[in-house]
């Protein structure tokens, strides 16, 4: 992978210079000079560039270059040393996929004070763990992220980079893809080895209407960011140990252009719809934000988390950290009831692998009874207070 000037076209301006956020570029003689030690060929100067001066030529060659690639890998999120419950979801996956291709399983970890979600990984039946530790990672900062990533994908050369789609793995792997110049598989919800031992990435298309399977046939890694609750977490290993492998971070990777002032943990709902075992969703049934109210008093009740779908949300009725779907959260709790819910199947790609499905809905030909293990037609405000009704009375109340 190269950098070019186009003398003819350069007007020595400087602004690529401003552009670089790792300082990897001086003016000499009116000239851009880059430094490529620096430089992580992120392609922010060639869009800066107001005269189409600066190229950079990818150089990939899929016969000669593919080869070099081997071994699975898999993102180690983490918030405050705690590993997220993603991370297991991808190791199951990870290591079928790995026995798939006869190669290792290996998790990479950034952080500061991640010894304990390190060990907690390390009782998963992967082979080697990466750990990159600084303290400039303590806090998740995407920039950084991406650019320490990408320098370790680089040196060690996976064939295969699997992270969680939550708010981070979506906010900062589709950095790392481009300076890798490989392609991404957003949202995933299936993966497989093909006879071909291309890895197949399978995930809704068209609003939901079509499940499309891609390929990444001429780059590496082959990088797919996956849903939440797709796949069910890894038991622990039954024997061996895994190699862990302490990567130094380069000191111009740790900047970054942007300060954390404060982190404000989201406190409105007591429980995570993502991590619930029972979820009472409303929809536009409900008829106004203020009839939430019966939803939260069973989920009260009940110790259950609020969701809510696309309508409702869109709607302003309720935040959209609530939202279930397709463009929401993909939950698979042990109990989903839907309130006034008619099953747009948008809706049902983030809820349908729950173990047991309630409807509520005065339509009895909504969509949401054909996912339903149990169905009720009827006012979703009649009945809820009923059910509630029910419950204080048998705890006696």
């Amino acid at each position: 992978m190269s950098i070019f000037v186009t003398p003819d076209k350069c007007v020595g301006c400087g602004v690529c210079v401003g552009s670089c956020g790792n300082g990897a570029i001086e003016m000499k003689d009116n000239v851009p000079v880059f430094d490529l030690e620096k430089c992580i060929m992120c392609g922010a100067c060639v869009q800066a560039c107001p005269c189409e001066a600066i190229t950079i030529d990818a150089g990939k060659s899929a016969a000669d270059d593919l080869s070099a690639y081997k071994g699975v890998w898999v993102f180690g999120e983490q918030r405050d040393g705690k590993a997220a419950e993603v991370v297991f979801e991808l190791i199951g996956i990870g290591r079928k996929l790995a026995d798939d291709r006869n190669t290792d399983l290996s998790v990479v970890i950034l952080g500061d004070n991640i010894d304990e979600a390190v060990e907690k990984i390390a009782a998963y039946p992967v082979d080697k763990i990466y750990v990159c530790k600084d303290k400039s990672l303590a806090n998740y900062d995407a920039e950084r992220y991406c650019k320490v990533l990408t320098e370790v994908v680089r040196e060690y050369k996976p064939e295969i980079l699997l992270a969680g789609a939550t708010t981070t793995g979506r906010s900062f792997m589709s950095g790392v893809a481009i300076n890798l110049y490989t392609g991404l598989t957003a949202d995933c919800t299936g993966l497989a080895i093909g006879e071909d031992g291309l890895l197949q990435q399978t995930r809704p298309a068209y609003g939901g209407n079509i499940m499309a399977t891609i390929l990444c046939p001429y780059t590496r890694p082959q990088m797919a960011t996956v849903r939440h609750k797709v796949f069910p977490i890894s038991p622990k290993r039954e024997s061996g140990a895994a190699e862990i492998i302490n990567v130094s971070p380069k000191a111009e990777l740790l900047t970054s252009r942007s300060e954390i002032l404060d982190f404000i943990a989201d406190m409105s709902e007591k429980v995570n719809i993502v991590d619930a075992d029972i979820i009472i969703s409303g929809g536009r049934g409900l008829g106004c934000p203020e009839n939430f109210a019966v939803v939260r008093e069973l989920a009260d009740e009940i110790g259950a988390a609020v969701g809510a779908s696309r309508a409702a949300v869109d709607a302003g009725w309720i935040p959209y950290a609530h939202q279930v779907g397709q463009t929401g959260k993909t939950v698979c709790p042990k109990l989903y009831i839907a309130c006034g819910i008619s099953g747009a199947v948008q809706h049902l790609a983030g809820m349908s692998s729950s173990d047991t499905i309630i409807a509520i809905n005065k339509d009895k030909n909504a969509p949401i009874f054909d996912v339903a293990d149990y169905g009720f037609v009827g006012d979703v405000l009649e009945i809820l207070p009923l059910v509630v009704k029910k419950i204080k009375a048998a705890r006696g109340l």
